[in-house]
Protein backbone atom coordinates (compact mmCIF):
# COMPACT_ATOMS: atom_id res chain seq x y z
CA UNK A 1 0.00 0.00 0.00
CA UNK A 2 3.06 2.04 0.34
CA UNK A 3 5.16 3.32 -2.96
CA UNK A 4 7.54 4.55 -0.82
CA UNK A 5 10.14 3.82 1.74
CA UNK A 6 8.28 1.64 3.89
CA UNK A 7 10.02 3.51 6.93
CA UNK A 8 7.75 1.87 9.72
CA UNK A 9 9.47 -1.72 8.62
CA UNK A 10 12.27 -0.23 8.79
CA UNK A 11 11.89 0.71 12.17
CA UNK A 12 10.87 -2.34 13.20
CA UNK A 13 13.57 -4.57 11.63
CA UNK A 14 16.60 -2.12 12.58
CA UNK A 15 16.72 -3.15 16.31
CA UNK A 16 16.11 -6.69 15.55
CA UNK A 17 19.37 -6.77 12.93
CA UNK A 18 21.17 -4.28 15.90
CA UNK A 19 20.28 -7.09 18.41
CA UNK A 20 21.48 -9.61 16.25
CA UNK A 21 24.90 -7.39 15.15
CA UNK A 22 25.37 -7.37 19.05
CA UNK A 23 25.39 -11.52 19.30
CA UNK A 24 28.71 -11.16 16.56
CA UNK A 25 30.27 -8.78 18.20
CA UNK A 26 32.72 -10.69 21.47
CA UNK A 27 34.06 -7.60 23.18
CA UNK A 28 31.52 -5.83 25.69
CA UNK A 29 32.55 -2.42 24.86
CA UNK A 30 32.22 -2.73 21.51
CA UNK A 31 28.73 -4.00 22.10
CA UNK A 32 27.69 -1.58 24.36
CA UNK A 33 28.88 1.06 21.57
CA UNK A 34 26.76 -0.69 19.06
CA UNK A 35 24.08 -0.86 20.73
CA UNK A 36 23.88 2.62 21.32
CA UNK A 37 24.38 3.60 17.57
CA UNK A 38 21.42 1.14 17.17
CA UNK A 39 19.40 2.86 19.39
CA UNK A 40 20.06 6.13 18.17
CA UNK A 41 19.30 5.51 14.25
CA UNK A 42 16.39 4.58 15.61
CA UNK A 43 15.17 7.55 17.06
CA UNK A 44 16.50 9.23 13.59
CA UNK A 45 14.06 6.89 11.70
CA UNK A 46 11.00 7.56 13.77
CA UNK A 47 12.22 11.36 13.53
CA UNK A 48 11.68 11.02 9.54
CA UNK A 49 8.19 9.16 10.02
CA UNK A 50 7.16 12.15 12.29
CA UNK A 51 8.87 14.62 9.08
CA UNK A 52 6.69 12.85 6.39
CA UNK A 53 3.69 12.94 8.18
CA UNK A 54 0.77 15.20 7.52
CA UNK A 55 -1.17 16.40 10.49
CA UNK A 56 -3.87 17.99 8.76
CA UNK A 57 -5.00 14.41 7.94
CA UNK A 58 -6.65 12.63 10.67
CA UNK A 59 -6.48 9.31 8.43
CA UNK A 60 -3.39 6.67 8.81
CA UNK A 61 -0.16 7.26 6.89
CA UNK A 62 3.36 5.46 5.93
CA UNK A 63 0.67 2.23 5.72
CA UNK A 64 2.27 -1.22 4.37
CA UNK A 65 0.26 -4.28 3.94
CA UNK A 66 1.58 -7.67 2.73
CA UNK A 67 0.24 -11.25 3.18
CA UNK A 68 0.81 -12.88 6.51
CA UNK A 69 -1.12 -15.60 6.97
CA UNK A 70 -3.70 -16.54 4.06
CA UNK A 71 -5.27 -18.88 5.19
CA UNK A 72 -6.92 -16.82 7.82
CA UNK A 73 -6.56 -13.14 6.13
CA UNK A 74 -4.06 -11.99 8.43
CA UNK A 75 -1.60 -9.45 7.33
CA UNK A 76 1.26 -7.78 8.07
CA UNK A 77 0.12 -4.33 8.12
CA UNK A 78 1.25 -1.22 10.00
CA UNK A 79 0.57 2.48 9.55
CA UNK A 80 0.55 5.22 12.09
CA UNK A 81 -2.60 8.31 12.58
CA UNK A 82 -2.10 11.20 14.53
CA UNK A 83 -2.90 8.78 17.89
CA UNK A 84 -0.23 6.40 17.73
CA UNK A 85 2.49 9.12 15.85
CA UNK A 86 4.71 10.51 18.71
CA UNK A 87 4.64 7.45 19.96
CA UNK A 88 7.29 6.14 17.91
CA UNK A 89 10.16 8.65 18.78
CA UNK A 90 9.06 8.86 22.52
CA UNK A 91 9.98 4.95 22.73
CA UNK A 92 13.05 5.27 21.01
CA UNK A 93 14.10 8.46 22.95
CA UNK A 94 13.45 6.30 26.20
CA UNK A 95 15.15 3.39 25.01
CA UNK A 96 18.33 4.98 24.22
CA UNK A 97 17.87 7.06 27.70
CA UNK A 98 17.98 3.69 29.24
CA UNK A 99 20.63 2.30 27.71
CA UNK A 100 22.71 5.20 28.82
CA UNK A 101 21.85 5.12 32.10
CA UNK A 102 22.27 1.07 32.36
CA UNK A 103 25.58 1.79 31.09
CA UNK A 104 27.33 0.41 33.79
CA UNK A 105 24.30 -1.70 34.94
CA UNK A 106 25.15 -5.46 33.59
CA UNK A 107 28.00 -6.99 35.50
CA UNK A 108 27.72 -10.22 33.48
CA UNK A 109 25.95 -11.42 29.95
CA UNK A 110 26.45 -7.62 28.34
CA UNK A 111 25.63 -8.53 24.91
CA UNK A 112 22.41 -10.80 25.64
CA UNK A 113 21.45 -7.70 27.88
CA UNK A 114 21.75 -5.10 25.01
CA UNK A 115 20.20 -7.57 22.65
CA UNK A 116 16.86 -7.74 24.95
CA UNK A 117 16.91 -3.84 25.84
CA UNK A 118 16.74 -4.21 21.24
CA UNK A 119 14.37 -6.55 20.66
CA UNK A 120 12.09 -4.89 23.65
CA UNK A 121 11.86 -1.32 21.84
CA UNK A 122 11.22 -3.51 18.39
CA UNK A 123 8.17 -5.17 19.43
CA UNK A 124 7.08 -1.97 21.40
CA UNK A 125 7.16 -0.04 18.29
CA UNK A 126 5.07 -2.85 16.29
CA UNK A 127 2.30 -2.42 19.53
CA UNK A 128 2.56 1.01 18.30
CA UNK A 129 2.18 0.90 14.31
CA UNK A 130 0.40 -2.50 14.08
CA UNK A 131 -2.81 -1.99 11.82
CA UNK A 132 -4.05 -5.85 12.28
CA UNK A 133 -5.38 -7.67 15.05
CA UNK A 134 -3.56 -10.69 15.57
CA UNK A 135 -0.31 -8.83 14.21
CA UNK A 136 -0.71 -6.64 17.08
CA UNK A 137 -1.59 -9.77 19.46
CA UNK A 138 1.98 -11.37 18.72
CA UNK A 139 3.75 -7.73 19.01
CA UNK A 140 1.92 -7.68 22.32
CA UNK A 141 3.33 -10.69 23.50
CA UNK A 142 6.61 -10.94 22.41
CA UNK A 143 7.19 -7.62 24.64
CA UNK A 144 7.42 -10.60 27.64
CA UNK A 145 10.01 -12.57 26.94
CA UNK A 146 12.96 -9.76 27.09
CA UNK A 147 10.77 -8.20 30.12
CA UNK A 148 11.09 -11.64 31.86
CA UNK A 149 15.00 -11.85 31.18
CA UNK A 150 15.60 -8.48 31.83
CA UNK A 151 14.06 -8.29 35.08
CA UNK A 152 14.97 -11.82 35.76
CA UNK A 153 18.87 -11.36 35.31
CA UNK A 154 19.51 -8.06 36.08
CA UNK A 155 17.38 -7.30 38.99
CA UNK A 156 18.54 -5.93 42.03
CA UNK A 157 16.35 -7.42 44.86
CA UNK A 158 16.60 -10.71 46.45
CA UNK A 159 12.97 -11.90 44.74
CA UNK A 160 13.81 -10.71 41.00
CA UNK A 161 12.89 -13.67 39.69
CA UNK A 162 9.81 -14.42 41.74
CA UNK A 163 9.06 -10.65 40.59
CA UNK A 164 9.28 -11.62 36.73
CA UNK A 165 7.55 -14.68 36.83
CA UNK A 166 4.60 -12.34 38.71
CA UNK A 167 4.72 -10.08 36.16
CA UNK A 168 4.47 -12.41 33.05
CA UNK A 169 1.69 -14.44 34.97
CA UNK A 170 -0.28 -11.38 35.27
CA UNK A 171 0.26 -10.83 31.34
CA UNK A 172 -0.72 -13.83 30.53
CA UNK A 173 -3.83 -13.74 32.32
CA UNK A 174 -4.74 -10.21 30.71
CA UNK A 175 -3.15 -11.78 27.21
CA UNK A 176 -6.27 -14.47 27.38
CA UNK A 177 -8.94 -11.82 27.02
CA UNK A 178 -7.61 -9.83 24.45
CA UNK A 179 -7.44 -13.30 22.47
CA UNK A 180 -11.04 -13.83 22.91
CA UNK A 181 -11.67 -10.70 21.83
CA UNK A 182 -9.63 -10.68 18.94
CA UNK A 183 -11.34 -14.33 17.74
CA UNK A 184 -15.06 -12.81 18.57
CA UNK A 185 -13.97 -9.79 16.01
CA UNK A 186 -12.79 -11.78 13.22
CA UNK A 187 -16.10 -14.27 13.53
CA UNK A 188 -18.23 -11.70 13.98
CA UNK A 189 -17.19 -10.19 10.65
CA UNK A 190 -17.93 -13.87 9.34
CA UNK A 191 -21.40 -13.63 9.96
CA UNK A 192 -22.04 -10.16 9.55
CA UNK A 193 -20.70 -10.84 5.80
CA UNK A 194 -22.15 -14.53 5.80
CA UNK A 195 -19.02 -15.78 4.41
CA UNK A 196 -17.29 -18.70 5.29
CA UNK A 197 -15.05 -20.30 7.26
CA UNK A 198 -11.62 -19.30 7.59
CA UNK A 199 -12.02 -17.16 4.02
CA UNK A 200 -14.65 -14.50 6.07
CA UNK A 201 -12.32 -14.04 8.54
CA UNK A 202 -10.83 -10.44 8.91
CA UNK A 203 -8.29 -9.16 11.62
CA UNK A 204 -7.68 -5.65 9.55
CA UNK A 205 -8.20 -2.82 11.92
CA UNK A 206 -10.27 -0.53 9.41
CA UNK A 207 -12.10 -3.44 8.54
CA UNK A 208 -13.20 -4.25 11.67
CA UNK A 209 -13.98 -0.66 12.79
CA UNK A 210 -16.63 -0.72 9.91
CA UNK A 211 -18.34 -4.21 10.42
CA UNK A 212 -21.31 -3.74 12.78
CA UNK A 213 -21.96 -5.74 16.20
CA UNK A 214 -24.63 -6.81 17.61
CA UNK A 215 -25.56 -5.79 21.40
CA UNK A 216 -24.34 -8.54 22.90
CA UNK A 217 -21.10 -9.44 21.16
CA UNK A 218 -20.18 -5.63 21.32
CA UNK A 219 -20.72 -5.71 25.30
CA UNK A 220 -18.28 -8.81 25.13
CA UNK A 221 -15.39 -7.59 23.37
CA UNK A 222 -15.75 -4.22 24.92
CA UNK A 223 -15.36 -5.54 27.95
CA UNK A 224 -12.70 -8.67 26.99
CA UNK A 225 -10.96 -5.68 26.13
CA UNK A 226 -10.46 -3.89 29.19
CA UNK A 227 -10.36 -6.42 30.99
CA UNK A 228 -6.64 -7.33 29.08
CA UNK A 229 -5.91 -3.58 29.08
CA UNK A 230 -6.45 -2.80 32.42
CA UNK A 231 -4.08 -5.75 33.98
CA UNK A 232 -1.00 -4.26 31.69
CA UNK A 233 -2.06 -0.60 32.15
CA UNK A 234 -2.02 -1.22 35.12
CA UNK A 235 -5.73 -0.27 37.01
CA UNK A 236 -6.31 -1.52 40.46
CA UNK A 237 -7.08 -4.30 41.29
CA UNK A 238 -4.67 -5.55 38.69
CA UNK A 239 -1.54 -3.37 39.62
CA UNK A 240 0.37 -5.46 42.60
CA UNK A 241 2.93 -6.46 39.95
CA UNK A 242 4.20 -2.97 38.98
CA UNK A 243 5.22 -1.78 42.74
CA UNK A 244 6.74 -5.71 42.77
CA UNK A 245 8.71 -5.22 39.70
CA UNK A 246 9.77 -1.47 40.20
CA UNK A 247 11.53 -2.85 43.49
CA UNK A 248 13.07 -6.03 42.14
CA UNK A 249 13.64 -5.15 38.59
CA UNK A 250 16.69 -2.75 37.27
CA UNK A 251 15.74 1.05 37.36
CA UNK A 252 15.82 0.98 33.84
CA UNK A 253 13.22 -1.55 32.88
CA UNK A 254 11.27 0.26 35.14
CA UNK A 255 11.52 3.63 33.83
CA UNK A 256 10.57 1.64 30.46
CA UNK A 257 7.50 0.17 32.03
CA UNK A 258 6.29 3.98 33.49
CA UNK A 259 7.08 5.69 30.72
CA UNK A 260 5.58 3.42 28.10
CA UNK A 261 2.18 2.72 29.01
CA UNK A 262 1.37 -0.18 26.90
CA UNK A 263 -2.40 -0.79 28.40
CA UNK A 264 -3.66 2.70 28.41
CA UNK A 265 -2.52 3.13 24.73
CA UNK A 266 -4.54 -0.09 24.16
CA UNK A 267 -7.48 1.46 25.55
CA UNK A 268 -7.75 4.25 24.00
CA UNK A 269 -6.44 2.30 20.47
CA UNK A 270 -8.75 -0.30 20.22
CA UNK A 271 -11.18 -0.81 23.16
CA UNK A 272 -12.92 2.80 22.51
CA UNK A 273 -13.55 2.58 19.34
CA UNK A 274 -14.30 -0.87 18.47
CA UNK A 275 -16.99 -0.71 20.45
CA UNK A 276 -18.18 3.03 20.53
CA UNK A 277 -22.11 1.84 21.86
CA UNK A 278 -20.72 0.03 24.63
CA UNK A 279 -18.21 2.32 26.09
CA UNK A 280 -20.51 5.01 26.11
CA UNK A 281 -23.44 3.03 27.97
CA UNK A 282 -20.82 2.31 30.86
CA UNK A 283 -18.56 5.00 30.87
CA UNK A 284 -19.49 5.61 34.37
CA UNK A 285 -17.91 2.55 34.90
CA UNK A 286 -14.48 3.91 33.49
CA UNK A 287 -14.58 7.37 35.29
CA UNK A 288 -15.49 5.22 38.64
CA UNK A 289 -12.66 2.81 38.02
CA UNK A 290 -10.37 5.55 36.87
CA UNK A 291 -11.04 7.47 40.30
CA UNK A 292 -10.33 4.43 42.56
CA UNK A 293 -7.11 4.16 40.99
CA UNK A 294 -6.02 7.54 41.20
CA UNK A 295 -7.14 8.17 44.55
CA UNK A 296 -6.04 4.51 46.13
CA UNK A 297 -2.69 4.80 44.39
CA UNK A 298 -2.08 8.67 45.50
CA UNK A 299 -3.13 7.41 49.48
CA UNK A 300 -0.66 4.27 48.99
CA UNK A 301 2.47 6.61 47.76
CA UNK A 302 2.11 8.94 50.39
CA UNK A 303 2.87 5.95 52.88
CA UNK A 304 5.88 5.26 50.99
CA UNK A 305 9.68 5.43 52.42
CA UNK A 306 11.45 4.20 49.07
CA UNK A 307 11.08 6.20 46.07
CA UNK A 308 11.19 2.90 43.74
CA UNK A 309 7.88 2.33 45.05
CA UNK A 310 6.55 5.76 45.55
CA UNK A 311 7.17 6.33 41.78
CA UNK A 312 5.75 2.86 40.91
CA UNK A 313 2.27 4.38 42.54
CA UNK A 314 2.44 7.35 41.16
CA UNK A 315 2.52 5.91 37.92
CA UNK A 316 -0.63 4.12 38.94
CA UNK A 317 -2.32 6.75 40.04
CA UNK A 318 -1.70 8.72 36.75
CA UNK A 319 -3.07 5.62 34.52
CA UNK A 320 -6.18 6.71 36.65
CA UNK A 321 -6.20 10.29 36.10
CA UNK A 322 -5.90 9.27 31.99
CA UNK A 323 -8.82 6.93 32.27
CA UNK A 324 -11.06 9.53 33.76
CA UNK A 325 -9.79 11.83 30.91
CA UNK A 326 -11.10 8.99 28.51
CA UNK A 327 -14.50 8.45 30.20
CA UNK A 328 -15.47 11.94 29.49
CA UNK A 329 -15.88 10.96 25.96
CA UNK A 330 -15.20 14.91 24.89
CA UNK A 331 -12.69 16.64 22.88
CA UNK A 332 -10.82 17.83 25.43
CA UNK A 333 -10.99 15.03 27.84
CA UNK A 334 -9.38 12.94 25.06
CA UNK A 335 -6.54 15.53 24.75
CA UNK A 336 -5.78 15.77 27.85
CA UNK A 337 -5.83 12.05 28.08
CA UNK A 338 -3.70 11.47 24.75
CA UNK A 339 -1.05 14.67 26.19
CA UNK A 340 -0.49 13.05 29.48
CA UNK A 341 0.35 9.36 28.01
CA UNK A 342 2.93 11.52 26.24
CA UNK A 343 3.95 12.86 29.48
CA UNK A 344 4.63 9.60 30.94
CA UNK A 345 7.30 8.86 28.56
CA UNK A 346 9.27 12.25 29.61
CA UNK A 347 8.71 12.88 33.08
CA UNK A 348 8.03 9.61 34.62
CA UNK A 349 10.51 7.65 32.83
CA UNK A 350 12.99 10.25 34.03
CA UNK A 351 12.08 10.03 37.74
CA UNK A 352 12.86 6.65 37.25
CA UNK A 353 16.57 6.94 35.87
CA UNK A 354 17.07 9.18 38.87
CA UNK A 355 16.30 6.73 41.18
CA UNK A 356 17.92 4.37 39.62
CA UNK A 357 20.75 6.51 40.01
CA UNK A 358 20.49 7.02 43.79
CA UNK A 359 20.20 3.78 43.71
CA UNK A 360 23.58 2.86 42.36
CA UNK A 361 25.21 5.60 44.38
CA UNK A 362 23.71 4.78 47.66
CA UNK A 363 23.33 1.85 47.28
CA UNK A 364 19.39 2.10 48.47
CA UNK A 365 16.48 4.10 47.97
CA UNK A 366 15.23 4.07 51.18
CA UNK A 367 14.28 7.63 52.67
CA UNK A 368 16.21 6.52 55.99
CA UNK A 369 19.36 6.39 53.73
CA UNK A 370 18.76 9.72 52.30
CA UNK A 371 18.85 13.22 53.41
CA UNK A 372 20.97 16.52 52.39
CA UNK A 373 21.08 15.59 48.65
CA UNK A 374 20.81 19.15 47.28
CA UNK A 375 24.02 20.27 48.45
CA UNK A 376 26.44 17.45 47.55
CA UNK A 377 24.27 16.73 44.32
CA UNK A 378 22.68 20.34 43.35
CA UNK A 379 22.04 19.26 39.96
CA UNK A 380 20.55 15.52 40.66
CA UNK A 381 18.39 17.77 42.94
CA UNK A 382 17.50 20.58 40.62
CA UNK A 383 16.86 18.35 37.58
CA UNK A 384 14.51 15.92 40.09
CA UNK A 385 12.43 18.88 41.50
CA UNK A 386 12.02 19.69 37.75
CA UNK A 387 10.36 16.12 36.80
CA UNK A 388 8.15 15.94 40.25
CA UNK A 389 6.96 19.65 38.94
CA UNK A 390 5.73 18.48 35.91
CA UNK A 391 4.28 15.07 37.30
CA UNK A 392 2.36 17.11 39.78
CA UNK A 393 0.85 19.17 37.03
CA UNK A 394 2.73 22.46 37.88
CA UNK A 395 2.34 25.33 35.27
CA UNK A 396 5.22 26.03 32.79
CA UNK A 397 5.42 21.63 32.84
CA UNK A 398 4.10 19.59 30.39
CA UNK A 399 1.78 17.94 33.05
CA UNK A 400 -0.15 21.61 33.42
CA UNK A 401 -2.25 21.76 29.83
CA UNK A 402 -2.68 18.02 30.32
CA UNK A 403 -3.87 17.79 33.77
CA UNK A 404 -5.80 21.07 32.86
CA UNK A 405 -7.49 19.72 29.73
CA UNK A 406 -8.68 16.60 31.67
CA UNK A 407 -9.95 18.58 34.32
CA UNK A 408 -11.96 21.14 31.25
CA UNK A 409 -13.30 17.53 29.87
CA UNK A 410 -14.42 16.09 33.02
CA UNK A 411 -16.09 19.22 33.96
CA UNK A 412 -18.23 18.91 31.43
CA UNK A 413 -19.27 14.81 31.63
CA UNK A 414 -18.80 14.59 35.57
CA UNK A 415 -18.45 17.85 37.56
CA UNK A 416 -18.45 15.99 40.90
CA UNK A 417 -15.71 13.54 39.40
CA UNK A 418 -13.00 16.65 38.28
CA UNK A 419 -13.15 17.23 42.20
CA UNK A 420 -11.94 13.89 42.99
CA UNK A 421 -9.17 14.84 40.27
CA UNK A 422 -8.35 18.05 41.98
CA UNK A 423 -7.75 15.96 45.03
CA UNK A 424 -5.14 13.61 43.42
CA UNK A 425 -3.35 16.24 42.31
CA UNK A 426 -3.19 17.67 45.82
CA UNK A 427 -2.06 13.99 46.70
CA UNK A 428 0.22 14.20 44.14
CA UNK A 429 1.92 17.47 45.55
CA UNK A 430 1.80 15.66 49.29
CA UNK A 431 3.64 12.64 48.14
CA UNK A 432 6.26 13.99 45.62
CA UNK A 433 7.05 17.14 47.79
CA UNK A 434 7.33 15.47 51.00
CA UNK A 435 9.60 13.21 50.16
CA UNK A 436 11.98 15.46 47.90
CA UNK A 437 11.67 18.01 50.96
CA UNK A 438 13.09 14.81 53.30
CA UNK A 439 15.61 13.52 50.30
CA UNK A 440 17.24 16.79 49.17
CA UNK A 441 16.84 18.94 52.57
CA UNK A 442 16.56 17.02 55.12
CA UNK A 443 18.97 16.12 58.01
CA UNK A 444 22.38 15.19 55.91
CA UNK A 445 23.80 11.53 56.96
CA UNK A 446 27.36 10.18 56.64
CA UNK A 447 26.77 8.21 53.20
CA UNK A 448 25.04 10.76 51.71
CA UNK A 449 27.00 13.91 52.61
CA UNK A 450 29.39 12.27 49.62
CA UNK A 451 26.89 11.56 47.09
CA UNK A 452 28.59 11.89 43.73
CA UNK A 453 26.43 14.84 41.40
CA UNK A 454 25.33 13.88 38.03
CA UNK A 455 28.10 12.82 35.57
CA UNK A 456 28.29 14.97 32.22
CA UNK A 457 27.08 11.52 30.68
CA UNK A 458 23.96 11.70 33.21
CA UNK A 459 23.48 15.23 32.89
CA UNK A 460 22.96 15.07 28.88
CA UNK A 461 20.86 12.27 29.18
CA UNK A 462 18.50 14.10 31.31
CA UNK A 463 19.01 17.44 30.05
CA UNK A 464 17.02 16.19 26.36
CA UNK A 465 13.98 15.51 28.63
CA UNK A 466 13.90 18.20 30.86
CA UNK A 467 13.98 20.43 27.45
CA UNK A 468 10.76 18.65 26.24
CA UNK A 469 9.36 19.09 29.60
CA UNK A 470 9.69 23.15 29.68
CA UNK A 471 9.14 23.06 25.69
CA UNK A 472 5.41 21.32 25.80
CA UNK A 473 4.79 23.40 29.39
CA UNK A 474 5.06 26.86 27.39
CA UNK A 475 4.01 25.69 23.87
CA UNK A 476 1.51 22.71 24.68
CA UNK A 477 0.12 23.62 20.76
CA UNK A 478 3.41 22.41 19.54
CA UNK A 479 2.69 18.14 20.70
CA UNK A 480 -1.44 19.04 20.40
CA UNK A 481 -1.25 19.73 16.68
CA UNK A 482 -0.07 16.33 15.85
CA UNK A 483 -3.10 14.29 16.71
CA UNK A 484 -5.61 17.50 16.32
CA UNK A 485 -7.08 15.82 13.18
CA UNK A 486 -7.46 12.07 14.04
CA UNK A 487 -9.17 13.24 17.66
CA UNK A 488 -11.81 15.26 15.77
CA UNK A 489 -12.73 12.31 13.41
CA UNK A 490 -12.91 10.21 16.52
CA UNK A 491 -15.10 12.87 18.19
CA UNK A 492 -17.42 13.04 15.86
CA UNK A 493 -17.95 9.28 15.60
CA UNK A 494 -18.20 9.84 19.32
CA UNK A 495 -21.23 12.63 18.88
CA UNK A 496 -22.89 10.36 16.16
CA UNK A 497 -22.60 6.97 18.83
CA UNK A 498 -24.56 9.55 21.26
CA UNK A 499 -27.16 10.63 18.91
CA UNK A 500 -27.79 7.02 18.26
CA UNK A 501 -28.01 5.85 21.67
CA UNK A 502 -29.89 9.16 23.00
CA UNK A 503 -32.75 7.91 19.95
CA UNK A 504 -32.88 3.98 20.69
CA UNK A 505 -32.02 3.75 24.57
CA UNK A 506 -30.09 1.22 25.57
CA UNK A 507 -27.51 -0.31 22.50
CA UNK A 508 -29.03 -2.51 19.94
CA UNK A 509 -26.55 -2.48 17.36
CA UNK A 510 -23.74 -0.77 16.34
CA UNK A 511 -24.94 1.33 13.74
CA UNK A 512 -22.24 4.02 13.78
CA UNK A 513 -18.77 3.11 12.94
CA UNK A 514 -15.36 4.64 12.56
CA UNK A 515 -14.06 5.16 9.46
CA UNK A 516 -10.68 4.00 8.55
CA UNK A 517 -8.01 6.28 9.70
CA UNK A 518 -10.69 7.45 12.66
CA UNK A 519 -8.94 6.01 15.34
Amino acid sequence: MNEGLPLLTLCLLWPLLGALAIGCVRDSGRAKRLALAVAGVELLLTLGVVYGFDPSDGGFQWQEQYSWIPSLNAYYAVGVDGVSLLFLPLTALLTLMALLAGWNAATRLHRFHLALMLILESATVGVFVALDMALFFLFWELTLPPIFFLAGLWGIGAERRQAALKYTLYMLFGGVPLLFAIATLALNHVHYTGGDMPGGLAFSLPVLLNTPMDAASQELVFFLLMLGFAVKAPLVPFHTWLPTLAMEGPAFLSALLVGLKLGLYGIVRFALPLAPQAALEHRWLLAIVGAVTLVYAALIAMQQTNLRRLLAYASISHVGLVLVGLAAFNYQGQQGALLQLLNFTVAAGSLMLMAGMLQQRMGSCELVHLGGLAKPAPRLACLFFLFALANMGVPGTNGFPAELLVLVGTLQAYPALALVALFGGVLSAAYLLGFARKAFFGPTGTVSATCPDLTTRELVLLLVPAVLVLMVGFSPQSVLAWPESSLQMRQRAVAEAEAVRAASGPISSRAVVFQQGSI
